[in-house]
This record gives C-alpha cells, structure tokens and sequence, in this order.
C-alpha cells in the first residue's frame, strides 16, 4: 500500500489473528499469529510455519521485531485477556533463524510492541506495567540489564482486570522506533489518541483518532514525518471483531521526523 492509501494489496490470507510483523534479511515476512505459531510469508507468496510457540507461550502470542541477523523477539499475553482472566505475567521469545524457541529476558507485563535499535538495544512495550522497558541485545541473542526507558506510573500490582486498568495510567501499545529527537510515538490501546514520549516518560504531544482507540503507532513515508496509527472500536470479542470490522490506519502529518 502507498502512502495515500491506494494500491492496497493483500500480502498473506492467514488461519489466525495477526498480531506483529517482521522482515527476515532476505525479505521474507513473518507473521505473529494468536494461536501460539509464528508464520512466514516467503518470497512466493506461500505462506509457512516459521516457528511453533506452543510449548513456551503463556497465551496469546503477541507484537515482535526482527535483528539484522534474522532472529526474532516475540511476547505473549500471559493471561488470556480476552476471555477476561485475570492478569499473569508474560514474557518473551528469542526464535533463531532456523525457529528454535528459547524464553529471554524477564517476566513482563504484557509485551506488546517492540523494536531494535541500531546500538542493539531492545525497547518494549509492557502495556499492563506503565512502562516501556529496555533491555541490552548480547553476543548470542540473550536480553539483558532491564531498565524503564519511560515510566508512566507506579507498576500496577492488581490482578483483577477492572482494578487493574484503573492502575494503568498508559496501556503501551504499538510504539514507533526513535524520532530524530530520540521521542517514540506510543499507541494506548485504552484511549483515543497516541503520545508522543521522551527518554523518561514525559509526554510532549498528542494526536487523537476520532472515536476509534488507538493500537498501533509507526512513523515513517515519504520524509518520515507522516504518523501511521492503527486505531478500532474498543472491543475484545474476537467473534465481532472478525464479523464486524471496523479498523482504520490513519495518517498524520508531525513536524519530527523519523530518526
């Protein structure tokens, strides 16, 4: 798909809900799918089992980013959120290029977006903690050396959801890598709009998406000032969801540019 929106394309037709995105070096797509798998679309179009997350997953599979070298980083709910259990900690999975699954790093509060930077360090999301973590990428793939790269609050300590979310003040969702002035751009999946966060925590700006919440954030186009939001009814019933679509990605003009 274009910037305007036109030459939409179809990429891969897939059994489960996806939930993150990758390339692989060679260019081949992988897919994070709900249902505890990890797909790859290859380069004709045929769509394949990358990974089985099955044994290590503790529910849903969740948003994932791709290093230079092909190995992948995938969260998982750990409480299955939209059958309304109550909330467990979930962690993530380091899948080599070859989809051997080992767990790294700590147990998170729901790691939810995530990217790489160019000085090997991983930046997640922990939607259900009030905080985006960073850890260090070492020799081997391992993650190491958490840190709060932003915190919104104190960490919610509630494992019922209702108490829960009202310990949230930022639910983290889908977050952009770095603007040039080292900001993310953070989806809050429990709100109607995305913030923009410095080193931290502090927010600097805001962008509302009508009445559609707002689950996933990418910064990019052209001259890398156009704000990509993924924003849709605030419902969890897969069945609806799925029967009643009602997703949009909405373009935004912002005055930083993409790192």
């Amino acid at each position: 798909m274009l910037e305007d929106g036109s030459d939409l394309t179809v990429e891969a037709e897939l059994d489960g809900i996806p939930s993150g995105l990758g390339f692989l070096p060679n260019g081949d797509l992988l897919i994070s799918e709900h249902g505890q798998r990890l797909s790859r679309r290859t380069s004709q179009g045929e769509v394949v089992m990358h990974a089985d997350l099955s044994g290590i997953a503790v529910s849903r599979t969740n948003d994932l980013a791709v290093d230079a070298d092909g190995t992948a980083y995938v969260g998982c709910f750990g409480f299955d959120l939209l059958e309304g259990a109550p909330y467990g900690p979930g962690h993530l999975m380091k899948v080599s290029p070859t989809g051997d699954v080992t767990t790294v790093g700590e147990p998170m509060a729901f790691p939810n977006g995530c990217f790489i930077t160019d000085d090997r360090r991983f930046i997640v999301a922990e939607s259900m903690g009030n905080r985006i973590s960073e850890y260090r990428i070492e020799d081997g793939g391992n993650l190491t050396s958490r840190r709060d790269w932003a915190s919104f609050g104190p960490f919610p300590t509630a494992a019922d959801m209702d108490q829960r979310y009202a310990e949230m003040v930022v639910a983290a969702d889908g977050i952009s890598p770095f603007d040039a002035e080292g900001a993310i751009w953070v989806a809050d999946f429990t709100k109607r709009y995305a913030i923009r966060v410095m080193p931290g925590g502090k927010i600097v700006d805001k962008v509302a998406t009508g009445d559609l919440n707002c689950y996933a954030a990418c910064l990019g186009g052209i001259d890398g000032r156009t704000l990509f939001l993924c924003a849709t009814p605030a419902e969890m019933d897969p069945q609806l969801r799925k029967d009643q679509p009602g997703g949009t990605i909405q373009s935004f003009r912002v005055q930083v540019p993409r790192a």
